[in-house]
C-alpha cells in the first residue's frame, strides 16, 4: 500500500506541475496592424498586434528593427488572451518587440501601441495632461479596437486582458487599473530633486492643454506586467484601488527613474502585494530588446550593459514568466479549431 500511495503522490504532483507549465511553444508568430481614432482628437492612432500563426518562422525589418513575425501569416485558430502594451515616453513599442513575439508564441494576442504625440519621431504631447490622461484613453481605444478588428476578434478573449507597461507606458496601466495620479507629488518631488531631469523636464507641474481630463479605469483589464515603471505620483491612497494581479521588474542600476521613488515604493504601496523582481546593475533600457550590430552602432546608449548584466538571459526569464504570471491571471490559451461558423 505504501508503494501505491507513493505512486499515486508522485502522479498527483505532476499533474500540478502540468498544471502550472507555460503553454507550449510550438507555433510563429504573425503580425496585423491595426488603425483607430485617437479619442483625444480624432487622428489615426497606429498599433502593432502580435499573435500566433501557422507556417515556418520568419523575420522582418521594420523601422530598423529585426522582428520575428511574418505579417498577414495565418492565425492559429483557437481562442487567446489579449495583451496590451504601452511604451516608454519618445519611445517606439517595436523595441519591445521580442516580448511581444515569445509572448504571441506562447498563445497571447500582443497589441503594442504607438501612442500619438509622444513616440520616438513626435515628442508634441510630452509633459503635458493629455499626454499622462490621453495615454490610457488611447489603450482603451486599441482594446475596443481589436475586439471589433474583422481579423482578430474571433480569436481574442475579451473578457482576459492583460497589460504591459514600460517606463512611462507604466504609469498608463497602473491607471488603466485605477490608480489616480497626484498632480502634487510630482510638484513637491520636483522642489526635492530638481536635477532629476527625466521627471522634472516641465519642473513639475504639467503643461495643462486638456483641464477636461482625467484617470479613467478600464475594467477590462485584469492583469499588469510593469518594467521600470514610472510611477512616483501614486501614494498608498492614489492605488487603493488597484486590485489586480501585478508582477514588477526593475534594475537597481537605472539611469533615468529613481527606484527608491518608483518601482520599489510601487512594490510596498500595492493594495495586492506584488511580485517584484530587482535585477543587480540592470539599468533602465536593459528591458529593450538585445540589440544587433546595427542597432549598437547607432544606439550605443541604449544597448550597451553594464558588465555582469546579461540582457539575453534577463529576456528570456523575463519572457517565460510573464507567460506563466499572464496564464496563471487570465487563464490558458485555447488553441482548438473553430466551428465552420465561428472562421
Amino acid at each position: 500500500m505504501r508503494k501505491w500511495a507513493m505512486l499515486w503522490l508522485l502522479c498527483w504532483l505532476g499533474m500540478i506541475s502540468w498544471a502550472h507549465a507555460e503553454p507550449v511553444q510550438h507555433w510563429s508568430v504573425g503580425l496585423h496592424r491595426l488603425v483607430f481614432a485617437d479619442p483625444l482628437d480624432g487622428r489615426p492612432v497606429h498599433a502593432l498586434a502580435f499573435y500566433p500563426a501557422q507556417g515556418p518562422e520568419r523575420t522582418s525589418r521594420i523601422e530598423g528593427y529585426r522582428v520575428e513575425a511574418s505579417e498577414g501569416a495565418a492565425i492559429v485558430k483557437g481562442r487567446y488572451p489579449l495583451l496590451m502594451l504601452s511604451h516608454g515616453n519618445t519611445g517606439t513599442p517595436l523595441a519591445l518587440h521580442d516580448l511581444a513575439s515569445a509572448l504571441a508564441r506562447r498563445g497571447f494576442v500582443v497589441v503594442a501601441v504607438t501612442h500619438p504625440g509622444d513616440n520616438s519621431r513626435d515628442h508634441s504631447r510630452l509633459g503635458t495632461l493629455s499626454n499622462l490622461y490621453g495615454r490610457p484613453l488611447q489603450i482603451s481605444a486599441a482594446i475596443s479596437a481589436t475586439l471589433a478588428d474583422p481579423f482578430l476578434a474571433p480569436y481574442v478573449k475579451g473578457e482576459q486582458v492583460g497589460m504591459i507597461g514600460y517606463s512611462a507606458g507604466g504609469e498608463t496601466a497602473l491607471m488603466l487599473a485605477g490608480a489616480e495620479p497626484d498632480l502634487e507629488r510630482l510638484r513637491r518631488y520636483c522642489l526635492e530633486r530638481p536635477l532629476d531631469a527625466d521627471a522634472c523636464k516641465t519642473n513639475g507641474v504639467l503643461i495643462a492643454d486638456r483641464a477636461d481630463l482625467s484617470a479613467e479605469a478600464d475594467p477590462r483589464i485584469h492583469a499588469l506586467l510593469l518594467m521600470a515603471p514610472s510611477s512616483l505620483m501614486f501614494g498608498r491612497h492614489a492605488l487603493a484601488r488597484v486590485k489586480v494581479p501585478t508582477l514588477i521588474y526593475s534594475g537597481d542600476n537605472d539611469q533615468l527613474l529613481a527606484i527608491d521613488k518608483n518601482a520599489q515604493a510601487l512594490a510596498r504601496k500595492l493594495p495586492i502585494t506584488p511580485n517584484y523582481r530587482l535585477l543587480a546593475g540592470a539599468g533602465h533600457f536593459v528591458f529593450m530588446a538585445p540589440c544587433d550590430d546595427e542597432q549598437r552602432e547607432h544606439m550605443a546608449a541604449l544597448c550597451n550593459d553594464p558588465d555582469g548584466v546579461d540582457r539575453e538571459n534577463i529576456h528570456l526569464s523575463l519572457q517565460a514568466e510573464a507567460a506563466h504570471f499572464f496564464t496563471r491571471a487570465l487563464g490558458r490559451p485555447s488553441p482548438v479549431r473553430l466551428d465552420t461558423a465561428d472562421q
